[in-house]
Parts: structure tokens; C-alpha cells; sequence
């Protein structure tokens, strides 16, 4: 049987001893410490401006659907706020049979999103803006409640913490992603 021997290491004589002192440790501690304090803030804006970023990709592929689903159905397709109200509840892609913007239980749901971080808001502005939907009708353009030949613009605007990105639906139905901070056109 082999017994392991171990050395004992004088103070004088540092090089055959390994390791590190408490106080060698306490110090790096500290330093790694200071880092991280440094780096939270950042960090925490960095994942707020991925959650800002997903939940507009999100709405924008939502749009999308809806235009594609009507253009594909040959037919009248919606997208509105699952509550009727509040686009930050989360919304809803489906068939609109009646026309009153509110999915009911014998029209067909093409897709459902659930709600938005709670520290997002989401602002809408539309041509005839009572009540919030939005609607496509067979062509890919968008229509109102009173004709489907009468076109509806307008926009979303998503805000998180300071940042803030814009989706338009121009006259024609097409949306697009903007930053109004940085894009100049933004504001059509």
C-alpha cells in the first residue's frame, strides 16, 4: 500500500507550496464582484430590447398571417385584440363572418398570440379606429367595417423601456418595421 506523503511548506519557501491566500481570493472576488455590477445594467437592457424586438416580430408576422390567410381564402380575415380592446392582451388571426371584430365561437381561429410582457405598452392608430382590427380583404389590401373597397391605414407602436419600434400598414395593406428614433420615415 502506497502512502501519499505531503510536504511541509516553510514560509521562506513559497515556490514548492500551491495554491492561494485567503487574501489572494478575497481580492479576486472583489474585482469579479465590481463586474458584474458594471455589467447588470447593460444586461438588463440588452434582454429588454430582445423582448421589445420579439414581440414585434411577433405582431409583424401576426399581420402577415392575416393578409396572406385572405389573400389564400379568398375572403374577408381579421386580426384584433383577443379582448376586443387591448392589443397587449394579445390578438387573434381569424375568419370574420359577421363582421363585428370579436371572434365567436362558430368562426373559424386561425391563430391566437397570448399577452405582451407587462412592462410593454402598445399604442394604435387607425383610420376609423372604433373598434381596434385589423382586416384584410381578398386583394391583400386592407378594408374597413363600412366597404371592403375603403382602405384603412395605420399603425402600431410598441414601447419597452425607453425603446420604442413602429409597424405601418400603408393604404395598399403592406406593413413594414420601423424605429422612430433612427428611421426618418417612420413617422408615415
Amino acid at each position: 500500500m502506497l502512502v501519499r506523503q505531503t510536504k511541509f511548506c516553510p514560509l521562506q519557501c513559497r515556490q514548492c507550496c500551491k495554491g492561494f491566500t485567503s487574501i489572494e481570493l478575497l481580492f479576486v472576488l472583489v474585482i469579479a464582484a465590481i463586474m458584474v455590477t458594471l455589467a447588470a445594467p447593460s444586461f438588463r437592457d440588452m434582454l429588454r430590447k430582445q423582448r421589445l424586438t420579439s414581440s414585434v416580430n411577433d405582431f409583424f408576422a401576426s399581420v402577415n398571417l392575416t393578409r396572406a390567410e385572405a389573400i389564400g381564402r379568398g375572403r374577408r380575415v381579421d386580426m384584433a385584440p383577443t379582448d376586443g380592446s387591448d392589443w397587449k392582451k394579445g390578438w387573434t388571426v381569424f375568419v370574420d363572418e359577421n363582421g363585428n371584430q370579436i371572434p365567436d365561437s362558430t368562426e373559424t381561429i386561425i391563430f391566437v398570440h397570448g399577452p405582451l410582457p407587462n412592462d410593454m405598452t402598445v399604442t394604435s392608430n387607425f383610420t376609423a379606429a372604433k373598434p381596434p382590427y385589423l382586416a384584410y380583404n381578398a386583394s391583400g389590401g386592407t378594408r374597413s367595417n363600412a366597404s371592403a373597397q375603403a382602405s384603412r391605414s395605420g399603425s402600431w407602436i410598441l414601447t419597452m423601456g425607453g425603446e420604442s419600434r413602429k409597424i405601418v400598414i400603408n393604404f395598399i395593406g403592406r406593413p413594414r418595421v420601423c424605429n422612430p428614433a433612427v428611421d426618418t420615415g417612420c413617422d408615415s
